[in-house]
């Protein structure tokens, strides 16, 4: 392999560990777990679990399979998005987060109305948007 061709699929498995470490990070984030209790469940410590989440270590395919499990996704999960264009990326990823933060703050209201009354405003809200 040329010097080019080698840089750039290094650069790609980079950017690919980066990409799965965010969607690990945005699925651990939406079911309201810290990194040290999702490292607790997969058996690692909260340094690697950080490491996993940054793409700053690779992980192996059985390791990923865990995680799915205790994430409640399939492996397949991980890797969606990964081909799409850099900037529209971006832009779905803001949204994500902001989502994801919407989701995490929704499953902490402990009172049912409170609930209801948040999802009868999101609702006529989109509502108005049409």
């Amino acid at each position: 392999m040329s010097d080019a061709v080698e840089s750039k699929v290094a650069n790609r498995a980079t950017d690919t560990d980066r990409h799965v470490g965010a969607r690990i990070r945005e699925r651990r984030i939406m079911l309201g777990l810290s990194q040290q209790q999702m490292a607790d469940m997969i058996g690692v410590t909260y340094q690697q679990a950080h490491k996993y989440e940054r793409g700053i270590n690779r992980i192996s395919a059985g390791r990923l399979y865990e995680i799915g499990q205790v994430l409640k996704v399939p492996v397949g999960f991980f890797f969606e998005g990964l081909d799409e264009e850099d900037e529209t990326e971006i832009e779905l990823t803001d949204r994500q987060r902001m989502c994801l933060e919407l989701a995490r703050n929704f499953s902490h209201i402990n009172n049912d109305r409170h609930q209801d009354a948040l999802s009868q405003l999101a609702r006529a809200l989109a509502a108005e948007k049409k």
